[in-house]
């Protein structure tokens, strides 16, 4: 209705002018409506930029092993590896199980982006504009809310798969069953597939956020016209 008005009032006050002139301030007017369909369109913009970025970084040679992001063992683990460190062929088990693990999130991070651009696609029209003038890594939040588990599922059997290329499973198996073999221990197995699925996936979020929250604070890493157009809506 609003805009109505505007319209109005411009097409009245401009009546007598060039046709030409009166449709080039009518389309700038139109051009300067933000729709949520607008907004969604540029959150999903963002999230895919944070998610080409994310993917890049980690499945990059190294992107999980020599980072912030480095996948550490379970903490139950260590109760192998300290039994284990002063049998022969398994003095460097742990340095050689970091190694296979983390180069294996990076190979599965490689196949992660389509995963991640299907949940982007679950941002709507009504979640818009709620998540554009929430918190600065409010889409990310609603990202993770809304898709986490699902994410977790279609993620892990591609981890497994990297896993299994790498030999981390079968190094690890080994590991345990000798560990188990010694006396006086309780068995134990922990699920490190699990465990690096999770510890994956927080990395891969953390940089979707990172890069969420620098298009919202830097308006130089809004690279495209309805970045621009929609991120200003927040700046105001």
């Amino acid at each position: 209705m609003k805009k109505g008005f505007i319209l109005l009032f411009i097409t009245l006050g401009l009546i007598s002018c060039d046709p030409k002139d009166l449709q080039r301030v009518l389309d700038s007017v139109g051009n300067d409506v933000l729709t949520n369909a607008d907004i969604s369109k540029g959150l999903k913009e963002a999230l895919q930029l944070g998610v080409d970025n994310s993917v890049n970084f980690l499945s990059a040679e190294n992107g999980y092993y020599e980072s912030v992001y480095k996948i550490l063992l379970p903490e139950e683990a260590n109760v192998v590896i300290d039994k284990l460190k002063f049998i022969p062929g398994f003095s460097n088990l742990e340095e050689e199980l970091l190694k296979k693990i983390n180069h294996a999130a990076e190979d599965a991070a490689s196949k992660a982006g389509p995963i991640f651009l299907d949940a982007v696609r679950s941002i709507t029209f009504d979640d818009a504009m709620n998540i554009l003038m929430g918190d600065k890594n409010a889409a990310t939040q609603f990202l993770h809310n809304r898709t986490y588990q699902s994410l977790y599922n279609e993620f892990k059997p591609v981890l497994v798969n990297s896993l299994n290329t790498f030999g981390a499973l079968n190094y690890w198996s080994d590991a345990v069953n000798k560990y188990n073999s010694l006396p006086f221990v309780n068995d134990i197995n922990p699920d490190l597939a699990d465990h690096i699925n999770t510890k994956a996936l927080v990395g891969l979020f953390d940089l979707i956020e990172k890069k969420e929250m620098g298009i919202r604070a830097d308006i130089s890493q809004r690279t495209s016209s309805l970045l621009q157009k929609v991120f200003a809506k927040q700046d105001n």
